[in-house]
């Protein structure tokens, strides 16, 4: 679409102030439904949305969590949902949808009872967070961790810390920021930040320690200041316990009673697709990390992996990896990394899906095993492989992007 630029201007305040060009003029199919929608519905609703949310804080007191981070976020959504339900009304971002079109959606879906409105605001473009803090700013903001994520877009780590560093930088005096104290451009953002700041993880007041993983979940002593909580995971892996800290610190600031953050993370539903384990018909342990990957969640999934290896010593273990997308120039560097990690471990077989994965599979390689070691295009591809390895004492660990389509893999095999 060719436009000169006052009329560029204009339809971009109508559609969203400062929504990123992406979402204004992109490259999609122009239908009568997707133009109405586009032009008319949407930008219509992000007004109606942020008015109605003006009346929810002003009248009803309604609070506002905003939660971003490369990781973590729809599970620190659902531990801090779980725990403040025992509180108050709960209205919270619903899964797999933009945040462009969600956020929105899900403000309109609060009622006048609502008292809390989580929303998580993942970034994937320079100006997203700009766009959400016009709409919704937090009165308590979460950043669970800053990691290689969206590269094709933000090249470089750094481009994706200072975009998501806003929700915190755009509170005043009266905010409160939660942050990840062990992330390192995190620690040293204080001197930017003027809302009172609330760190997890080791050297903060709020921390975990005596930590347990194994099939069944994670347990470990919660340190909330001076008091210490046993608590019960329902989910495996560390970064989960970050999260956990993550939800106990909002929880914790709201003055929410140690027993009910201990249940709410106890019960909290499990998002689909993140570190589930089950066993499938013919007996393998399936562990399915399929929603989405990134190096910091492929390494996360594979220590976890790991773990679960040492509990069966004697079972066939193989991964089904899927490419990490997004990581622009950078791929081929991050791919490589997690083929040295694998070419660590005592694997079976190993089941790569998507054209991205060439470097992984040199790592590989090095160690002289080429056998059992597949490069294939399609998730389906992958299955007709997988099938032969699946039976009793077998274990699989599947990891990849979302849209390689290894999830639906995970439901041939539940079907």
């Amino acid at each position: 679409m060719h436009l000169n630029r006052p009329v560029k201007f204009v339809l971009k305040l109508w559609v969203g102030y400062k929504l990123p060009d992406v979402h204004v003029f992109n490259k999609e199919p122009l239908t009568l439904k997707s133009f109405f929608k586009k032009w008319f519905l949407h930008p219509l609703k992000r007004r109606v949305a942020k008015f109605y949310l003006l009346l929810l804080r002003n009248i009803f007191g309604v609070r506002v969590i905003g939660i971003t981070g490369s990781a973590g976020k729809t599970t620190t959504k659902e531990m801090l949902v779980s725990i403040l339900k025992e509180s108050g009304r709960v209205t919270a971002s619903y899964k797999n949808i933009d945040p462009i079109y969600n956020i929105p959606d899900t403000i309109l879906k609060c009622s006048l009872s609502t008292k809390y409105l989580i929303l998580e605001m993942g970034v994937e473009y320079p100006g997203e967070m700009d766009f959400y803090l016009w709409l919704a700013k937090p009165d308590i903001s979460v950043i669970t961790n800053i990691n290689p994520t969206h590269l094709e877009y933000f090249n470089t780590v750094d481009n994706v810390y200072l975009e998501k560093i806003k929700i915190a930088s755009s509170l005043n005096e009266n905010g409160l920021v939660i942050l990840n104290g062990e992330d390192d451009r995190l620690k040293s953002s204080k001197k930017t930040i003027k809302a009172h700041i609330i760190y997890f993880g080791k050297g903060s007041d709020i921390y975990a320690s005596d930590i347990s993983i194994n099939s069944m979940g994670s347990i470990y002593t919660l340190n909330l200041n001076k008091d210490k909580i046993i608590v019960h995971l329902p989910v495996i892996g560390s970064h989960f316990i970050y999260n956990s800290l993550a939800a106990a610190s909002v929880a914790h600031y709201l003055n929410i009673p140690e027993e009910i953050i201990n249940k709410g993370l106890k019960n909290f539903s499990v998002p689909e697709h993140r570190m589930n384990i089950f066993n499938e018909k013919r007996g393998t342990l399936i562990i399915d990390d399929t929603y989405n990957s990134n190096p910091k969640a492929m390494e996360e999934a594979l220590k976890v992996f790991e773990k679960l290896s040492e509990e069966h010593k004697n079972y066939r273990k193989g991964i089904v990896f899927g490419d990490m997308l997004e990581l622009g120039d950078l791929s081929d560097h991050y791919h490589r990394e997690i083929g040295k990690y694998i070419s660590r471990l005592n694997i079976d077989f190993l089941i790569c899906v998507g054209s991205k994965t060439a470097p992984l599979i040199e790592e590989v390689k090095k160690t002289g095993r080429k056998n059992d070691v597949f490069v294939v295009e399609s998730a389906d591809d992958a299955f007709k492989i997988f099938r032969k390895y699946l039976g009793k004492e077998s274990m699989v660990l599947l990891k990849g992007s979302r849209s390689i389509g290894l999830d639906k893999v995970v439901e041939k095999l539940l079907a």
